[in-house]
């Protein structure tokens, strides 16, 4: 994990985009015991109620769950639910957006079809 202590974007919320995006991943398996909010404060100086309340949005998601006495696991389903939500977050930050610029340049759907068809044969690394 990596936080930027100098960003206009709360350190909670860089806690909670750390853990999904570890959950995301694979870093953080469904089933799996994530670091407590303590080892998380103590190895990158962070309050510990600032680390709680990032994890706290996560429960909030079910992306994560609150094992009372055990501390925090991702919780089962959390992958599925996390790529749904980027999946949406997708649309709405990008597809949304580039149909009103087409609409501005009026690009046909064909014309926006074939440029998506050849930024995928110009830009696929898989």
């Amino acid at each position: 994990m990596q936080f930027d202590f100098n960003s206009t974007e709360p350190l909670y919320l860089q806690v909670a985009e750390q853990i999904e995006e570890a959950i995301f991943t694979n870093s953080f398996e469904e089933g799996t015991q994530v670091p407590s909010t303590t080892e998380i404060s103590k190895q990158f100086h962070i309050n510990p109620a600032t680390v709680l309340k990032g994890m706290n949005i996560l429960v909030t998601h079910h992306f994560l769950e609150k094992r009372r006495g055990l501390g925090m696991f991702v919780a089962a389903g959390a992958y599925a639910r996390i790529r749904e939500k980027r999946q949406s977050e997708f649309y709405d930050d990008y597809v949304v957006n580039l149909v009103k610029e087409a609409q501005k340049l009026s690009l046909s759907k064909t014309a926006i079809l074939e440029m998506i068809k050849r930024g995928f044969e110009n830009g696929q690394t898989n």
